[in-house]
């Protein structure tokens, strides 16, 4: 199967409903869309440009590994 997402008027929601339920399980699937999907998009394309502009931090896995014994450190207690 594939997924395609679609923008919609909310007015015509009816009829897109009405017409996708015309179709079988077997054709088609409703997937509710995700409430956080804009947001983790956004977050995504900032991280990939600042990739792409060369002003994204990247650490090795020992600065990984000290950062996360530092944090797990804070919160034992």
């Amino acid at each position: 199967m594939e997924t395609i997402r679609l923008k919609f008027n909310s007015n015509i929601k009816d009829k897109i409903l009405e017409l996708l339920s015309s179709f079988s399980s077997d054709e088609l699937e409703i997937v509710q869309e995700d409430d956080d999907f804009d947001k983790n998009k956004k977050k995504i394309e900032n991280s990939f440009s600042k990739i792409k502009n060369g002003t994204a931090k990247f650490y090795t896995i020992e600065e990984v590994d000290v950062i996360f014994e530092e944090t797990i450190s804070k919160y034992e207690n």
